[in-house]
């Protein structure tokens, strides 16, 4: 027995040499990924922060003076969409909900991003004008900004009366861009090809009048679900707010990002929208 114990605390000190050195191994190597690791991740955040600076600037100085609510993750989301759309045209769309905006100073998004064109909310449903439509397109006007007019579309309210709504507010000219129809919501009281019925009257009804296709603005989700397949002839204008989505698609004439942007002039955050082209592009488009 004696001679059995001493063999086994023989064997016991031969096996502890052996896991001090497994773990002067294992703090070797956390040792190491601690001084690799560290540093790259310090260079990383350290880029991110330059690359980020002016979205970071525009983000503090709303919170300073109080001014819409935007996320840091939002503000550093339109100033990266901008920037890496640089080769294209920027605009923005208003309504009443904008208020009174000063035209003087509405000409760069974020300070920094000149404004190309600007649609602006005509009429709503079959009988709605909003109240600022008017005022805004008279001012455009006289400062020569490409301008258009859009028209809310209520899915459950008669579709040629909503034409003739929309009709009677909006006088184009050449140099406007081509009427819009703003559809976004399934029917509460009839099917879905009854809409589409209803849409198609609209736009052809528009188009007769002015003597130019008009463009059709939508959520992705509900265009490729209810529209792609049926009205992939006219020019689209697509709403997507995704995070994660970085460019313009190349069958999205307009792009519509966010609805958090800034703009000098005016007191509330503003829609922003990129057209897939340049300005000759974006000219061919217009009313002749």
């Amino acid at each position: 027995m004696a001679d059995a114990r001493k063999t086994l605390k023989n064997l016991n000190r031969r096996k502890l040499p052996q896991r001090k050195t497994t773990r002067r191994k294992q703090k070797t190597v956390f040792s190491l990924g601690k001084h690799v690791i560290l540093p790259i991740i310090l260079i990383a955040f350290l880029v991110a922060l330059w690359h980020y600076r002016y979205a970071m600037y525009f983000f503090f100085r709303q919170k300073l003076h109080k001014q819409y609510e935007v996320s840091l993750t939002q503000e550093m989301r339109i100033y990266d969409v901008l920037t890496r759309h640089d080769s294209h045209l920027y605009g923005i769309d208003v309504s009443h909900y904008q208020g009174v905006i000063n035209w003087d100073k509405a000409v760069k998004i974020q300070d920094s991003f000149p404004i190309s064109f600007v649609f602006v909310r005509a009429t709503a449903g079959k009988n709605l004008v909003d109240r600022t439509f008017h005022a805004n397109w008279k001012e455009l006007d006289e400062k020569g900004i490409i301008k258009g007019a859009y028209h809310y579309y209520r899915p459950d309210e008669n579709s040629l009366q909503q034409a003739d709504n929309f009709i009677k507010a909006v006088r184009l000219k050449k140099g406007d861009l081509p009427p819009v129809l703003d559809i976004e919501n399934v029917p509460q009281s009839q099917s879905m090809e009854s809409l589409k019925t209803g849409l198609r009257r609209w736009l052809h009804k528009v188009e007769s009048h002015y003597g130019v296709r008009p463009i059709l603005y939508s959520g992705e989700d509900f265009y490729n679900r209810y529209l792609y397949n049926d009205f992939s002839e006219y020019t689209v204008w697509i709403a997507n707010y995704n995070f994660f989505v970085e460019d313009i698609q190349p069958d999205w004439h307009f792009w519509q990002f966010t609805d958090k942007a800034m703009l000098p002039g005016c007191k509330e955050a503003i829609d922003v929208n990129i057209f897939n082209g340049d300005s000759l592009k974006l000219k061919s488009l217009l009313l002749k």
